[in-house]
Formats: structure tokens, C-alpha cells, sequence
């Protein structure tokens, strides 16, 4: 099959599959889009938002529909990195057994990641980066596709151990979602609070998005959507020849080549779901929020003023 049918066969997929997380989850059309968009390029996602958004909901509903295995963990003070990645145990035979952790399924919803201690954090993050997990000296390699959704609870900061710079750059998105619309709540309330049962139809497999991931890295990209993303992506940066004074009044620290390498896959998946079959820089825009909002540090100046990571992007583009 050719790269042009495939796109075309994948925006039909695309927009069947939106109908059906639709049976479940009123509207967060956006945030379904995104998290989407980073399971077609291998990227993961930290999901920020209050409890009661229906965040464990949506990554089942979208796990469901892809036909993928899914686990949840609840991060918590106590949590021990084997609880998550597995440990060896003696069998009756006095031989070492891997038992494998939660960590082993394709999509893993990390629930309050900020609620653990770095040493189990970093566990995490070593899985995401290396596909891979390391008992014992020995490596057992992790199901392809792999997919972390991360989430944040941005109220409670009490007792929370917040991720670094360096590790906060792993997640593709920073996804924010916000409370639904009063329709869209109407719609929640009256969907919810009967006992009628939603079927959700399997719609892709993991061999399907392995080769959607692919047809995503085949897609050529012209050299002035690359250029554009790589000059956005320098222009967050204070320390640079070049930096205006807006960028140096308000940001400490900007976005690394990770982001300009992310900013140009998730413009490729953005692209293809849309019909095209290259991106241009309209597709970097629309991403670019969600993939740049972590990476830049706000200083004193843009806190007490109340400059939000959104408005700097926004001024950027």
C-alpha cells in the first residue's frame, strides 16, 4: 500500500475513532486530538488537571478503542520503583523468576506522578526512554507501542515531589484540561447517571499503530517548515545571540532540540490527520503550544505579573 493511500486510509480511522471515544468521553476535543496525535508519533503525555475530569476514563476509553492493553498506577509517597517495574522472585525450584511490574502494557496511565519520590519517577522515565526495563543487570524489553500518560493534580502541592526540567522534557505534550462547558456538563450528567451501557468498538490494533508510527517518520517535511520550527524553538531561549527583550524579561530558561525534533513529528501526524501529505507551518502552530508549554521556565517577573507559558508561546508565533 502506498504512503498517499495509507494517509488517506488513516484520516478515515482517525475520524471513526473520534467518534467513538465521543460515545464516552463530551467534548475535550482538543485534549483526545493531542493525546492521539502522541500515540501516532511514539511520544508520551502529562495530562495537568483538577480531579474529576474524567482523565482514567478518557485513557481507557482511548486504549479501548485502539485495541491495546492498559494499566493504571497510583503513584503514591510509598511507592517503590519494583512495584512498578517488577521484581525477581525465588520459584519452588530455588531458581529467579522475573515477575513483571504494571509497567509491561502498552498504554500506562502514571496516575499524580508528582505525588512519588524521584527514585520511583525515575524508573518510570528510564522505561519511557529506553522501551526497556533494567532487574538485576538483566534487560527486559517493553511491548511496542509504548505510551505513558502522565497525570498532575496543579491545586494540591502539598507533599508533592514536582518532575525536574530534564525529566518533564521526556512528555511529548503537556496537555492542560480545563472544565467542561455547561452543555457539555449537562450532556456528562445526563449520559452518566442512567444504566445504559456503551460498546466501544476495537479499531486499530498494535500492529496498526507500529505502522502508523512509521507511515508518521516517512512523511517528507519541507526545509522552511523545519527551519521556522527550529528558529521558534531558538527564540525561547534568553541566553541566545538575538533574544528579544519580552523573551528575556519573562523566561529564565527555554525549550532544547528535543522540542524542535517533537515539533516537527507531531506537525507530520498533524498533517496526515488531516489529509495532507506534508506538513506546513500551520501545523507547527497548532502544536506548538502543547509540546512548549513545559520546556520554557517563567521567571519571578512573569509569576508576579501573571504571564501564563500560553501567552509567551502565542506572542512567539
Amino acid at each position: 500500500m502506498s504512503d498517499v493511500t495509507a494517509i488517506k486510509n488513516l484520516v478515515e480511522k482517525h475520524h471513526a475513532l473520534k467518534k467513538e471515544i465521543s460515545k464516552v468521553i463530551v467534548g475535550q476535543d482538543e485534549v483526545v486530538d493531542q493525546i492521539l496525535l502522541s500515540i501516532y508519533t511514539g511520544g508520551h503525555s502529562l495530562l495537568i488537571g483538577v480531579p474529576g475530569l474524567a482523565k482514567t476514563l478518557m485513557v481507557n476509553t482511548i486504549a479501548q478503542t485502539l485495541g491495546l492493553n492498559f494499566k493504571r498506577i497510583q503513584f503514591t509517597p510509598d511507592l517503590m520503583p519494583s512495584d512498578i517495574l517488577g521484581s525477581e522472585v525465588l520459584d519452588q525450584d530455588r531458581n529467579f523468576k522475573f515477575i513483571k511490574g504494571p509497567v509491561f502494557a502498552n498504554i500506562i496511565l502514571a496516575d499524580e506522578i508528582n505525588r512519588t519520590p524521584p527514585k520511583t519517577q525515575a524508573a518510570l522515565l528510564e522505561a519511557m526512554q529506553e522501551r526497556a526495563v533494567t532487574i538485576a543487570g538483566q534487560q527486559h524489553k517493553l511491548d511496542l507501542p509504548y505510551f505513558v500518560l502522565a497525570t498532575q493534580n496543579p491545586i494540591e502541592q502539598e507533599g508533592t515531589y514536582p518532575l525536574p526540567e530534564a525529566q518533564l522534557d521526556r512528555f511529548m505534550f503537556a496537555i492542560k484540561l480545563t472544565y467542561p462547558s455547561i452543555e457539555e456538563e449537562i450532556n456528562i450528567v445526563k449520559s452518566t447517571t442512567t444504566d445504559n451501557s456503551v460498546i466501544l468498538n476495537t479499531l486499530f490494533s498494535a500492529d496498526a499503530i507500529n505502522e502508523v508510527q512509521r507511515l508518521v517518520r516517512r512523511i517528507p517535511v519541507p526545509d522552511n517548515v523545519v527551519e521556522y520550527t527550529v528558529r521558534l524553538v531558538n527564540k525561547t531561549r534568553p541566553n541566545v545571540e538575538g533574544a528579544t527583550e519580552y523573551v528575556k524579561n519573562y523566561i529564565d530558561w527555554g525549550a532544547g532540540p528535543r522540542a524542535s525534533q517533537n515539533l516537527v513529528l507531531a506537525a507530520k501526524a498533524n498533517a496526515a490527520i488531516n489529509g495532507k501529505f506534508s506538513p506546513d507551518i500551520e501545523d507547527v502552530k497548532a502544536v506548538a503550544i502543547g509540546i512548549l508549554r513545559h520546556r520554557i521556565l517563567k521567571n519571578y517577573k512573569a509569576e508576579a505579573e501573571g504571564i501564563s507559558e500560553e501567552t509567551i508561546i502565542e506572542s512567539l508565533l
